[in-house]
């Protein structure tokens, strides 16, 4: 079973009583997964934001 995150109730949902497509995120393989989507998606967000500053510094032509 996947899991869902709804983005407007915050609540976890499931493939039974999902929402439309643009209220969740997921699929998750647990609830808890589901659960931690905005932290989760918070802290690969900070990662890619890193690694593109660390490329970009990289590629710089000071």
């Amino acid at each position: 079973m996947a899991y869902w995150y709804n983005i407007q109730t915050k609540q976890v949902e499931t493939d039974e009583n999902r929402s439309r497509n643009d209220d969740v995120m997921g699929p998750y393989d647990t609830e808890a997964e589901a659960s931690n989507a905005i932290a989760s998606a918070h802290e690969k967000t900070e990662q890619w934001d890193a690694e593109d500053r660390a490329w970009e510094g990289e590629n710089s032509e000071d």
